[in-house]
């Protein structure tokens, strides 16, 4: 059985969809059949992962309305063992059409539960708000990631949205969890980020030991739709992602899929296959990741 993650966060521009681009892109290169569930009428990880967005107003939007099978919406993208579930700005009249709908919060996990037995890991980017769309991904999900970037104003959100989680895990869903905060945009030449990083480790003891730096080399890798892994595997971007990954697998203990060798095709890949049952290796120390080379 797999295990879906929505990472989820009202204020925008935290890093939602880098991380979640860049998270399933480090999944998907340890051998693990990773899905990015795009939930967001933006369709910001369609693009970042070079997949055209629907025009047709398919995909999540016919998933959520009209109760279409979402399957053969999916798409391969060029990391191996990476695919997509694109969206389209249409999505965002999924959130005025469903009011009206019985059991709305429930369509969303209705079409993701066929798409466990193809994925070992299903992350669902959600869109910057707590609307219909972000309550769906949260009552779908097993757990829920959230980014927070390292500034004063994204630590006033974060209660509020701890507090909309435990509604949600009361009334909709009783098997979501808060898997981690994870610290985004790290500054380490600034006093602020060192303090908001210490603040938010002190209310939230389940916050990532990785910490993502910023870095240029994050922000341009979506204009070539592609990973950081991809555009620059050396980037301090792409090593914390990296350790992040290692860091989630080793959290998730036995929920965690078996891993198999790394793909190594660089072309897109058919509908992937089983991943080979084996043990999980010890997961390597992580810290937090500076990013001299390249800081805004």
């Amino acid at each position: 059985m797999s295990v879906v993650i929505a990472l989820a966060n009202q204020k925008g521009g935290v890093g939602k969809t880098t991380s979640t681009v860049s998270l399933a892109a480090a999944l998907a290169s340890r051998g693990v059949r990773t899905l990015v569930l795009d939930s967001d009428p933006q369709a910001n990880a369609t693009s970042a992962l070079g997949v055209k967005r629907p025009t047709d107003g398919g995909g999540l939007y016919a998933a959520l309305v009209e109760e279409e099978p979402l399957l053969p919406s999916v798409a391969t993208t060029a990391v191996p063992n990476l695919s997509v579930m694109p969206t389209s700005p249409a999505l965002a009249g999924a959130e005025v059409e469903l009011v009206s709908v019985m059991a709305r919060e429930f369509r969303m996990k209705r079409a993701v539960e066929p798409l466990r037995d193809h994925f070992d890991i299903i992350l669902i980017d959600c869109p910057p708000s707590l609307g219909m769309l972000t309550v769906n991904a949260l009552a779908a999900a097993d757990e829920v990631v959230i980014p927070v970037q390292t500034e004063y104003f994204a630590l006033e959100g974060l209660g509020h949205l701890a507090h909309t989680i435990e509604l949600v895990k009361r009334n909709l869903n009783p098997r979501l969890v808060i898997r981690g905060v994870l610290l985004t945009m790290f500054d380490a030449r600034t006093n602020l980020s060192r303090e908001v990083e210490q603040e938010v480790r002190r209310h939230f003891p389940n916050t990532f030991e990785t910490v993502i730096p910023r870095s240029v080399r994050l922000a341009e890798a979506p204009s070539h739709g592609t990973p950081i892994q991809q555009y620059d595997a050396s980037s301090s971007g792409s090593r914390a992602y990296e350790a992040l990954a290692d860091e989630l697998l080793a959290a998730l203990g036995d929920r965690a899929p078996a891993r198999s060798a790394p793909a190594t095709a660089t072309t897109p890949t058919p509908q992937p296959t089983n991943v080979a049952s084996t043990p999980l290796p010890p997961p390597a120390p992580v810290a937090p990741v500076s990013d001299p080379e390249g800081q805004y």
